[in-house]
């Protein structure tokens, strides 16, 4: 455990007694986003993503410590365990070493290797790496036994071969060796499979494409890896790039380490035919497989952290707020769903409307609208943005004209539809509207993201809601994992009414799981609202460490203690007791006190149980209780009479939404049912090397219209308005990414040109790209 703390400490650069109290709280049962808020002095002011990280390097290690143990064991059991190799074993910082040096004693099925030295052939594979005097072919004439399938010298010497190349290829020292040859300079070459230009042509940046193995971005990688998938490239690795004889600096490592110092005698000319098949047929096609699954895990993880930083912008939306609200699901031919909620999210109306063909019934609908909207008093109308959402965005714009008079203060907003389908045909929107159709139940949905994203986007997989990039090429268990992990830290960081919240959102709070959620629901409903935190022990299973995790995350507005409705955690009621009672004031006097509390010195009022941070931010709490961390509420307008493709020119400047933010750039919605690209060279005037620093899911951003292609449904745009578009037929300066298909989903294929050299290295050879096509596949299965 201290080894664990201590590797941890360095990665993390923090003290290793912070690593061992943040251990013991998390396998006390404490959650990461109660321990970041609620115990800062045990852990030093660990933030939830160093707590985060703590906690997912933790697994790791211990799945290698206990991986360790298992390999001491089996080795102990042979009887081969010696003190160097406990001690290599022991330093191992990874599963790969780790992997590596048990490599030569992991029980394996019978080798040619092993058969040879079952017929007794070890001693002249030892004596021909030994001795280059001798004479192979009169040498192995001494070991000829035809009963054990050895019946000539050429079988023989075979049989040596086969000895020699695993003995080699098992030596853990010699693979590291290799494995930092390839790293410093071996290249993935990616050419197209023949015959497959024109069904892969959205692959075709790839068809004849090499780079550093090590440094391909994310995207690009799971890019070639999805085209090898679809059968259109083949991936091979050249570990000598620019050489005629691939490979060579790879062998010669292995002349190296093992002290060989080959001449052309005829030992010497046999020892080097050994020591090219060891690299060609053994290490080369290992180092393949190990070198391109990195390659996708270290992808895989960038993914997912985009996706992880683009949910988490996403669900901290500014929310319109608790105002009656009106959702309409777009439609042509089926009709365009209406939903109204009341200030509670409250499902009060629905209906179907027709405004566009084949029923072009604008004007009935427009009365419709108007009709609702009055009786309701409604002050949000929320526009779904898929099928036909710049029309029925103007049936909302009619709908604003007709009901001036009445309700001036009426708006309408464009809300993403990502994920509003999947609720509809859930089993929580069923019990929750068991009688409404699924299409009307999708208006509902996008009425109440208006009022608060975080409430209802936590009712959706957090996989359906849309905003990673190759999100369906990576695993989707470390993916599940990760977004799941965003959606707790973001609840928790927002806080929940417990007396409005659904039980999925109340799910997501610390401590909480779905049963206890539900049970919570159940309470509420058998015995109306919560009047107190403490009333939470009451719900049936909730006990005091699900109770410790939660309360200081769930609120309770007009209860009877005002702290109830604060960020501030129960066990710390007294302490703001005596705050007040030092002030000469009531609890309720003390809360909201800007003029007073800025008289309160912290550190006056710490004690053994509550440290100075914990003190401070208990005085900032009270200051402002119950604070949402969420920006301010904003929205684009699109533009007028820009509503297709056809539509855009080149110079336009337009408002849109971002969308997605992905390595190579963000994807921006500007209403005319496509995204469009900023490329990274285009989001500022300055260098970008991430562009998550500069916009992120949700800003609205003014951008510039700089190339449009129809066919291909392309949108390039810049957010540097004053840059100038490419003329017409002239390169473009960077290649945009092949974002059809999906709003916001990058699919794959086309990359901007940085990085890698266009040309054709040769690789190991044929032979060894079809074996790891055939590896590879099944390490995919």
């Amino acid at each position: 455990m201290q080894n664990i703390a201590r590797i941890i400490a360095q990665e993390l650069n923090v003290r290793e007694q912070q690593v061992n109290a943040t251990i013991g709280l998390l396998d006390e049962g404490s959650t990461v986003p109660f321990i970041a808020r609620y115990r800062k002095e045990v852990t030093g002011g660990l933030d939830d993503t160093q707590l985060r990280n703590l906690f997912s390097r933790l697994g790791y290690l211990r799945e290698l410590n206990d991986r360790r143990q298992v390999i001491l064991s089996s080795i102990q059991a042979q009887g081969k365990l010696t003190p160097e190799l406990t001690e290599a074993l022991n330093s191992a910082d990874s599963k790969t070493r780790l992997e590596d040096l048990y490599l030569p004693y992991k029980p394996k099925r019978r080798t040619k290797g092993q058969i040879a030295v079952e017929a007794g052939i070890e001693p002249l594979a030892d004596m021909l790496l030994a001795d280059r005097s001798l004479s192979p072919e009169a040498k192995a004439a001494e070991f000829i036994n035809a009963e054990a399938g050895f019946a000539d010298t050429k079988a023989v010497l075979d049989g040596a071969r086969y000895i020699l190349m695993e003995r080699f290829a098992e030596d853990a020292e010699l693979i590291r060796k290799v494995r930092e040859q390839l790293q410093s300079q071996a290249e993935l070459v990616s050419k197209v499979m023949a015959g497959k230009e024109k069904e892969g042509a959205k692959f075709r940046d790839y068809f004849e494409h090499n780079e550093a193995i090590t440094k391909v971005p994310s995207h690009r990688a799971l890019a070639m890896l999805r085209g090898r998938n679809e059968g259109i490239l083949s991936l091979s690795l050249d570990a000598d790039p620019g050489s005629e004889a691939s490979g060579s600096v790879c062998e010669q490592t292995i002349i190296d380490h093992l002290k060989l110092n080959l001449g052309s005698g005829e030992t010497d000319q046999w020892l080097r035919a050994v020591v090219t098949a060891t690299w060609r047929i053994k290490i080369a096609l290992q180092m393949e497989t190990e070198f391109v699954a990195r390659m996708r895990e270290q992808a895989e993880d960038e993914a997912i952290k985009v996706f992880a930083r683009n949910l988490g912008d996403l669900l901290m939306a500014p929310p319109a707020g608790a105002k009656a609200t009106m959702g309409l699901d777009p439609g042509l031919r089926t009709g365009v769903k209406v939903a109204v909620v009341d200030t509670t999210g409250k499902l009060v109306a629905h209906t179907t409307i027709f405004p566009h063909a084949p029923q072009n019934q604008w004007e009935k609908s427009v009365r419709t609208l108007a009709n609702l909207a009055k009786m309701h008093k409604v002050e949000l109308v929320a526009v779904g943005n898929g099928t036909a959402s710049r029309e029925t965005d103007k049936l909302a714009a009619e709908l604003l004209a007709y009901v001036k008079d009445t309700a001036p203060n009426i708006n309408k907003v464009m809300v993403s539809e990502a994920g509003a389908s999947v609720y509809s045909a859930s089993e929580l929107a069923a019990a929750e509207f068991p009688d409404l159709d699924v299409s009307l139940r999708g208006a509902v949905s996008i009425a109440r993201r208006l009022q608060d994203p975080l409430a209802e986007l936590v009712k959706i997989e957090p996989k359906s809601i849309g905003v990673g990039q190759y999100q369906h090429d990576v695993s989707q268990s470390q993916l599940s994992s990760s977004l799941e992990a965003v959606v707790e830290d973001c609840v928790n960081r927002v806080g929940v009414d417990v007396n409005m919240a659904s039980a999925p959102l109340l799910a997501q709070v610390a401590g909480l799981n779905k049963t206890l959620a539900k049970n919570v629901v159940d309470y509420r409903d058998a015995n109306g609202r919560f009047n107190t935190r403490k009333e939470l022990l009451k719900v049936s299973r909730l006990g005091p460490k699900a109770y410790e995790q939660a309360a200081g995350f769930l609120r309770i507005s007009e209860g009877s203690n005002p702290l109830d409705r604060s960020a501030v955690h129960p066990e710390a009621y007294t302490l703001v007791e005596g705050i007040a009672a030092a002030k000469g004031v009531p609890v309720d006097a003390l809360i909201g006190n800007t003029e007073l509390l800025r008289t309160l010195n912290a550190a006056d009022f710490t004690t053994e149980a509550f440290g100075l941070p914990t003190v401070t931010d208990i005085l900032a709490e009270l200051d402002k209780p119950g604070r949402d961390p969420r920006g301010e509420f904003k929205t684009a307008k699109f533009k007028d009479g820009v509503e297709e493709l056809k539509d855009l020119k080149v110079e336009m400047i337009l408002e849109g939404v971002v969308t997605n933010v992905t390595n190579f750039g963000a994807f921006v919605d500007i209403g005319v049912h496509q995204d469009g690209l900023v490329h990274i060279s285009s989001l500022t005037d300055k260098f970008v090397s991430d562009p998550h620093t500069v916009v992120k899911a949700g800003d609205v951003v003014k951008v510039k219209v700089m190339e449009v292609d129809v066919e291909r449904r392309r949108i390039g745009l810049s957010m540097r308005l004053d840059e100038k578009p490419q003329p017409a037929g002239s390169k473009p300066q960077h290649k945009g990414h092949n974002h059809g298909g999906n709003k916001g989903q990058h699919k794959g294929g086309n990359k901007p040109k940085q990085g890698g050299r266009q040309q054709s290295n040769q690789p190991i050879n044929a032979a060894m790209g079809n074996a790891f096509a055939d590896a590879f596949a099944k390490l995919k299965k």
